[in-house]
């Protein structure tokens, strides 16, 4: 079994690291590069860092502040927000970015998905999938979560699948904020789906819902915001009660 990995996230906006509930409400939660540096020191296995409003302000992400980032942490470091071509990628790549995820650029153009893989590998293509029960269905939405699409999540992922994405970053817009736990219905289902790592995110409230979400679906990774900007769970304390379940863990 896969070390199953721990992944802070830092949602930027206006270069400050900002949390909502469900996607709404965002209040600023402290300085992105004073937090990553913490997080690198404490063991995250990863770090992600959104820059949450560029594609609705067309623009490209903040490279200056992935550099900083870059150049004070240890770990792999994916970087998403604004990115809808090549050179962006690239230029993320140079200024210290291991991976990129993109998620609105990939649904205008499903093209760019191949294109980054076949250039830069697909391990540094994770495609990240905001999804919303709506209907029901699981539908996929863009720009930040304001904007639903006519794609269906499970079909999609599979699309990204055979078009070179590495790995899903699955976000469920339905429990992101609320600390009621991931969302382990649709994480099960698309980690069983694809053959690709799935990054389980939104919902987590306890060391429990990383537990649950470890064993009772094929998630190979976790990604927390604000129980770990607010130092309501430590990732040492969180790593050490998951190995004590007997989670391989890094």
């Amino acid at each position: 079994m896969l070390a199953k990995r721990i992944i802070p996230c830092l949602d930027i906006k206006n270069g400050e690291t900002v949390k909502g509930v469900n996607f709404l409400d965002l209040k600023e939660v402290g300085n992105p590069v004073e937090m990553a540096i913490k997080y690198s020191e404490q063991g995250a296995d990863e770090l992600v860092f959104l820059d949450i409003s560029a594609t609705d302000e067309r623009r490209k992400t903040l490279i200056p502040l992935v550099k900083e980032i870059a150049v004070n942490i240890n770990i792999p470091f994916t970087v998403g927000g604004g990115i809808s071509a090549l050179e962006n990628v690239e230029e993320l790549l140079k200024n210290g970015a291991d991976k990129i995820t993109i998620n609105s650029a990939a649904l205008s153009n499903p093209n760019l998905i191949t294109e980054v893989a076949k250039r830069f590998g697909s391990q540094c293509m994770v495609l990240a999938i905001d999804t919303k029960f709506v209907q029901n269905q699981h539908k996929v939405f863009s720009n930040g979560g304001k904007i639903e699409t006519e794609k269906e999540l499970f079909s999609w992922a599979k699309e990204v699948e055979n078009l070179g994405a590495g790995e899903i970053l699955l976000t469920s817009m339905n429990t992101d904020g609320t600390k009621a736990g991931f969302a382990i219905d649709i994480t099960k289902t698309l980690s069983e789906l694809i053959n690709i790592p799935v990054i389980a995110s939104g919902g987590a409230g306890t060391m429990q819902h990383f537990e649950d979400v470890f064993t009772e679906t094929k998630a190979t990774g976790a990604l927390a915001a604000s129980i770990f900007h607010f130092n309501e769970i430590g990732i040492p304390e969180l790593k050490n009660y998951l190995k004590s379940k007997n989670l391989p863990i890094r």
